[in-house]
């Protein structure tokens, strides 16, 4: 209702887990750095726990798509993950030794039966009873230990992972322990990982479950996020839903939001969508303290008296029903609202269109180009749109499935036929598609950029259209364009061919590999780094404090301590890694905060 007042294409504060709005910040990687850890270690129990609304349900859907796929529940190849800090050991342990198998229990209300029963359903186990009656424990031991021999002749890795963990029953957790016996002379067959309320780590206190606690190899509370963190998580998911300008919250609103919510995500997410609905009624363009108090009265019932007059309480509420049923009788008599009421009033303004950036001219937007900036910053000339979107590569459907024996010969042979084919959806038309590198060097507004440690999650957060090289069972390597990525599948093409392929197929043909372009901005030739000068920075420290708003200090020419700590609330607002230098990753999402027009990968289903 309110996302187009604000210059959003969407609603920014959704419960629902959207990936495109995943936000890691340190606490969570950490976490999800014990749950990689605790994998390779060989076996076990990890346990990770946190308040409701902290974020665990992010972590577990990072750690099963690094491990499984998106299919599994909710990142998708087995990277080597860091030791946790406090964990066992400071090496970077050695990467997942093979695929995995996941069995992902989400209700844990069971008996001791059903347990074995739903993982030997997760897992695929065919159970016989071996004697009249229901099947036995033993009848479903027996054929589960032998599917993880099987597995682990085959260099598979089995994972259990059980949330809301703290509902399982004391014979339930002691037949958890019995399962990790299951074991060869070198490792456990099964990893176990509980994730769970607080209470989950007071249960397994208990004298009676010593035994299970001794299992527990490794264990992390997740915290919530602190008034900076709470900040960053704001900015992204503002940034992501399209908002290009200073966040549309005063400075004593933050601090009260961040008080009132405690620094819980999802807390912050229904505070924060309330409040920016009561800045839209009032026509605000800013949120107060006092509206952040009163959408916290309604939201959490408790916490914050209202400090509305009486009148504008029911101003709020009627005045939004009236709008809604006035629109909804438009409607029906086919009246556009735009006829009728002022822009400002409008919820949407043509929502569809209106909210959103204009649409992609790839590159129409000068990078890091600021609404008036000083003569010293030369901004990137403007770039005609590309020879070929990609909406217009994934128009036809359906789409067929990519068969990695039959369609081999068909994907793209060589480095310099992907660059060409890149060329198509980046460069302006009228250019040689194979000048595609060309444009890459010093000077030019494209460049480059090859990650071979790249994940799927770290595609979707950049959201740009690159080429991918697969590796097939014979040893042979292949390239494609990758054009669209969602929950589920993922839109690859070469040449005049298109294909749809499941994220954990991808991900078995995919090791890490992705190229692509980024508009840089004039006289770019290195990642900056602290203490670096000169007009690049001063661009740089000028798209941050349009970002970030008036919490920014004045931009600056040099990258020193202060705007090094502006540049890390970036990264970590994006999910970066947050390491205080500007490379390409990090200039690509300024771009995207900024709301410079560069291709993007096709949204919404892909059929």
């Amino acid at each position: 209702m309110y996302a187009a007042h604000f210059g959003l294409a969407q609603a920014p504060f959704s419960i629902a887990p959207d990936p495109r709005f995943l936000f890691m910040s340190e606490r969570h990687r950490e976490a999800l750095a014990h749950l990689l850890y605790g994998l390779q270690a060989g076996g076990g129990i990890v346990l990770l726990t946190g308040e409701i609304g902290a974020g665990k349900t992010t972590v577990c859907r990072c750690f099963l798509e690094q491990v499984h796929g998106p299919d599994a529940g909710p990142v998708a190849e087995a990277a080597p993950a860091p030791a946790p800090r406090g964990g066992p050991g400071s090496a970077v342990p050695p990467a997942l030794s093979g695929p995995c198998r996941v069995a992902y229990i989400f209700n844990p209300k069971l008996s001791v039966i059903e347990l074995l029963q739903t993982v030997c359903d997760e897992f695929g186990i065919a159970v016989t009873p071996r004697s009249a009656g229901a099947p036995t424990v033993k009848d479903h031991i027996d054929p589960l230990n032998a599917f993880l021999l099987e597995a682990h002749a085959q260099g598979w890795q089995c994972v259990l992972v059980i949330d809301e963990a703290q509902n399982l029953e004391a014979q339930v957790l002691e037949q958890l322990r019995l399962l990790t016996n299951l074991e060869t002379g070198e490792r456990k067959l099964l990893q176990i990982i509980l994730i769970g309320q607080p209470e989950l780590r007071a249960l397994l206190a208990q004298p009676a479950l010593e035994q299970l606690a001794q299992r527990v190899i490794a264990r992390y509370h997740l915290g919530a996020l602190n008034r900076d963190e709470t900040l960053a998580y704001l900015q992204h998911r503002l940034a992501v839903a399209g908002r290009t300008g200073p966040l549309p919250f005063e400075r004593a609103a933050l601090a009260r939001l961040h008080a009132l919510t405690g620094g819980v995500p999802r807390r912050i997410n229904l505070l924060a969508d309330r409040a920016l609905l009561g800045a839209y009624v009032e026509r605000r363009e800013r949120v107060s303290r006092r509206i952040v108090d009163t959408a916290a009265a309604e939201v959490f019932d408790a916490g914050a008296a209202p400090r509305w007059r009486p009148g504008a309480v029911v101003a709020w509420a009627g005045g939004a029903l009236l709008l809604l049923a006035g629109l909804a009788l438009m409607a029906g008599l086919g009246v556009a609202p735009s006829r009728l009421l002022p822009d400002r009033l409008l919820p949407g303004a043509d929502s569809a269109t209106a909210a959103a950036p204009a649409p992609a001219s790839a590159a129409s937007a000068p990078a890091l180009a600021l609404a008036s900036a000083p003569a010293t910053v030369p901004v990137v000339p403007e770039v005609p749109a590309p020879a070929v979107a990609p909406q217009a590569l994934a128009a036809a459907a359906p789409l067929p499935l990519l068969d990695p024996v039959a369609d081999w010969s068909r994907l793209l042979a060589d480095e310099p036929a992907a660059w060409a084919a890149l060329a198509m959806v980046w460069v302006p038309a009228g250019q040689a598609p194979g000048q595609a590198q060309a444009l890459c060097g010093a000077g030019s507004v494209w460049q480059c950029h090859r990650g071979t440690q790249m994940s799927l999650a770290l595609l979707r957060l950049l959201d740009r259209p690159g080429w991918l090289t697969l590796h097939d069972s014979q040893g042979r390597s292949a390239r494609v364009l990758l054009l669209g990525l969602d929950g589920r599948q993922a839109l690859l093409a070469a040449g005049a061919r298109r294909w749809r392929i499941d994220t954990a197929a991808l991900v078995q043909l995919w090791q890490g590999d992705f190229a692509t372009l980024w508009q840089a901005p004039p006289g770019y030739a290195q990642p900056l780094r602290p203490g670096d000068q000169g007009a690049v920075v001063l661009a740089l420290t000028e798209a941050l404090q349009r970002v970030q708003g008036a919490a920014a200090p004045a931009a600056a020419e040099r990258l020193g301590p202060r705007w090094g700590r502006q540049l890390l609330a970036f990264q970590r607002a994006q999910g970066l890694v947050a390491d205080g230098v500007a490379g390409p990753t990090t200039f690509m999402q300024i771009n995207r905060a900024l709301g410079v027009a560069e291709p993007r990968l096709v949204a919404g289903a892909i059929e």
